[in-house]
């Protein structure tokens, strides 16, 4: 499983996701998978590491205690990066990679983020890159885009950047994270805090303490900040029953499942099928032909089969 989940993280970090987030956590979560980003063969290192933040969810065990300056912003659902400038010019922009590490992305940044901000020291900027909700699987188009080898062609595309944090240099100095943000509109960037960004995909709330000096002496685990989170909804899933499984391939050639669903209906829409990816998902799930599942629809969009439901659901 942990050979999956790396594929799996592997995919959702080039941009061509095998899962939606709200499976890769369900399984990561039972099998104590904290992994973050994936190992590969990156170009350069960030001045500083991106860490992924901890999650919470609502209706689940109590999130971590923050305190009551704790400042809440949209957790957009694009691409992360980080983009540094040394003496005041644009000097190299990364995909998030595995955190410490990422791939160059400098050219086709210098099309979202200004080429020259008034600040003469080091600074790494840290932000996603998100597309309109209007286009079709908005994430994966963002993360896609980073990955074109035409920079001709990134330009053309809607993308934004939207900066959530910077480190470095006099920005250290700063009391509030808030300041931070401030300092950013006015060098020309935007950030999480001028909007609430609802036209772009989203997947939860951000929680993070204002105060810089306590963000810091609280510190991090090996993966995640102490002094923020994420809170996330889980999707109300539907039980219905697995009457067959069938083999479809793909417009790029693989060869996957596919489950045959008892018809049920998620918000407007009737779902019959729904994709099981591979084998290892079929057996880490423990399915078989007339066991209940829990369906959901990713992002609204696409239908999911998240896990088994033991017993028959009118008894439950």
């Amino acid at each position: 499983m942990k050979e999956f989940l790396d594929a799996a993280s592997r995919a959702y970090y080039e941009g061509s996701p095998i899962m939606s987030d709200e499976e890769f956590d369900l399984l990561a979560e039972k099998h104590k998978y904290y992994s973050v980003g994936y190992s590969g063969g990156f170009d350069a290192p960030h001045i500083f590491p991106m860490y992924s933040l901890q999650k919470a969810f609502v209706g689940e065990k109590e999130p971590p205690e923050l305190g009551e300056e704790a400042i809440v912003t949209p957790k957009l659902d694009g691409a992360a990066v980080s983009v540094v400038y040394l003496g005041g010019r644009l000097y190299q922009a990364l995909t998030r990679g595995d955190g410490k590490q990422g791939n160059l992305i400098t050219e086709k940044m210098e099309f979202l983020v200004p080429g020259q901000i008034d600040h003469m020291g080091l600074v790494q900027i840290t932000g996603e890159v998100v597309a309109p909700k209007t286009i079709p699987n908005a994430r994966n188009f963002a993360s896609g885009s980073l990955n074109l080898k035409s920079v001709e062609e990134f330009s053309a595309r809607d993308l934004r950047f939207i900066a959530y944090d910077m480190q470095g240099g006099q920005t250290e100095e700063l009391e509030y994270w808030t300041d931070s943000l401030v300092q950013l509109v006015s060098w020309g960037f935007d950030t999480v805090l001028q909007s609430n960004w609802s036209e772009y995909p989203q997947d939860g709330l951000v929680f993070r303490v204002n105060s810089r000096s306590k963000y810091k002496e609280m510190g991090y685990t090996a993966h995640h900040p102490r002094g923020a989170y994420a809170l996330k909804e889980r999707p109300a899933g539907v039980i219905t029953k697995l009457l067959d499984v069938v083999w479809q391939v793909g417009k790029s050639g693989v060869v996957s499942p596919v489950a045959i669903l008892d018809p049920v209906v998620i918000g407007e829409a009737t779902i019959s099928r729904a994709t099981l990816h591979n084998m290892k998902y079929i057996t880490e799930l423990d399915l078989e032909i007339g066991c209940f599942v829990e369906v959901i629809r990713s992002g609204d969009i696409i239908p999911r089969v998240v896990k088994r439901i033991e017993g028959d659901p009118e008894c439950l």
